[in-house]
């Protein structure tokens, strides 16, 4: 139910307006004077006051600024008895929803209150929703306690404040464009545009269009004007990622993007201007890069202002367990499956792996694991062969999936071996194979 405050020293007016309002559904409070409205604002959660010009400790043009600073999402419907027009006007200028005059406008009321109270519930939501997103992509929610990462996270928020180029270093799959985001959310851009690009995933001109846009008739098909992910960007962040494989020409065009805030669209003869920043995140050497002269020195130089190496999952091992557990239940709520424990064997085979593909690599192992599992555990059956477990003669086991072929001729060997008691040179004959193929298959699938 929505409040409304209305704040009027006549007490015959705020009687009959809260009677009106009232059988309209709203729950209504009632204040003599700005004072006393005040303090209701500090104890009930208000949606719409409704607040009279002249009042004994002041004036509503006024206070409607007042209110509008320490409560943003509160709508003010202000009651004038002459209908002033310049007091109309400043209460817009301070943030009034609508003015109206006592009396003669008092079947404008309930709809106002309505378009109001709908103004406030849409705020409400969009803070919720900045909220949800803004803790989505937070450093609270990087996963993770080893000291390793830790010190990346210490970094990252020193420097997400600040205006800083940051580039952001590490192997493939350790996180670099979730740190990207977390610096933006910290930063005092949070509010703008967080916009990212992969630079190895486009030809040359296809990235020099996505990243500056053009200009209508640039091209054969560029029938209008196009925005870049530049302007897309303007007054927030830019992540660019492996920013190592862009061709040196355009690392020479964002080199001046970043030295003087201009850039020009494909085709188009005059500078656009734009005030953004940039993180940038590769997984390969850069210094090495400048020095066999495929990145600019300059540009090097431009970008690695504040450098963060991100650690890899093999060096964060005490990590894995957090991570995995984090997987399981992103899987298991997709694919509807009751899979809630990680059996020991699990866990240890993983941290047991060299992870080449870091993070991405144990997500994508988890998301295989749970759909081949039918069980409520995550046992070693369900890991790909690499991650297998080692036996006791230096071989990794090997685990059958009921529905695999040579798991049926497993079962099958194993139960003519029951049959004859044994006998191998009895079941090589039933099973019409020469007895060192028998042994060479037991010994693959482990018969003893």
């Amino acid at each position: 139910m929505s409040k409304v405050l209305i704040i009027d020293d006549e007490e015959k007016i705020r009687t009959l307006l809260s009677k009106i309002i009232t059988l309209e559904g709203f729950d209504v409070l009632q204040a003599g004077d700005i004072q006393s409205g005040l303090k209701k604002l500090e104890t009930a959660d208000v949606d719409v006051v409704i607040c009279d010009v002249k009042l004994p400790d002041g004036s509503g043009v006024e206070a409607i600024k007042n209110i509008k600073e320490k409560y943003p999402s509160v709508e003010i419907i202000l009651l004038t008895a002459y209908g002033n027009i310049s007091d109309g006007v400043q209460a817009m200028k301070n943030g009034a929803f609508d003015y109206i005059t006592k009396g003669d406008d008092n079947n404008k009321i309930i709809p106002l209150l309505y378009k109001a109270t709908e103004k406030v519930t849409l705020a409400k939501r969009l803070m919720q929703l900045e909220k949800q997103l803004g803790n989505k992509y937070s450093f609270d929610n990087i996963i993770g306690k080893s000291k390793t990462l830790g010190a990346s996270i210490d970094a990252a928020k020193k420097v997400a404040d600040s205006e800083t180029t940051v580039l952001l270093t590490g192997e493939t799959g350790t996180g670099k464009e979730v740190f990207a985001q977390a610096i933006h959310n910290a930063s005092n851009r949070s509010k703008q545009n967080f916009v990212a690009i992969n630079c190895s995933a486009f030809s040359k001109e296809l990235l020099e269009n996505e990243l500056f846009g053009h200009k209508a008739g640039a091209f054969t098909g560029a029938l209008k004007d196009s925005k870049g992910i530049f302007e897309e960007a303007n007054n927030g962040t830019i992540f660019l990622d492996e920013i190592g494989e862009m061709p040196l020409d355009l690392q020479a065009k964002l080199l001046r993007v970043l030295e003087t805030g201009e850039f020009l669209k494909v085709g188009d003869s005059k500078s656009t201007r734009v005030n953004v920043r940039i993180v940038a995140a590769t997984n390969r050497n850069l210094q090495q890069e400048v020095e066999a002269g495929n990145f600019r020195e300059d540009l090097f130089y431009r970008i690695a202002i504040f450098q963060i190496a991100l650690p890899p999952l093999r060096e964060r091992i005490v990590d894995i367990e957090e991570l995995a557990a984090l997987f399981l239940r992103t899987f298991t709520s997709k694919t509807n499956k009751k899979i809630s424990v990680i059996s020991k064997g699990y866990l240890e085979a993983l941290k047991q792996h060299s992870w080449k593909g870091n993070i991405r690599e144990l997500k994508n192992v988890i998301e295989r694991s749970v759909i081949l599992t039918d069980s409520t555990e995550l046992t070693e059956s369900s890991l790909p062969a690499e991650l297998q477990p080692f036996n006791s003669v230096g071989t990794r086991e090997k685990t059958l999936s009921a529905f695999d072929l040579a798991s049926a001729e497993k079962i099958h060997i194993q139960k003519v071996l029951n049959y004859t008691g044994g006998n191998k040179t009895e079941t090589a004959k039933l099973l019409n194979i020469a007895l060192t193929t028998l042994y060479r298959k037991m010994d693959e699938y482990q018969i003893k």
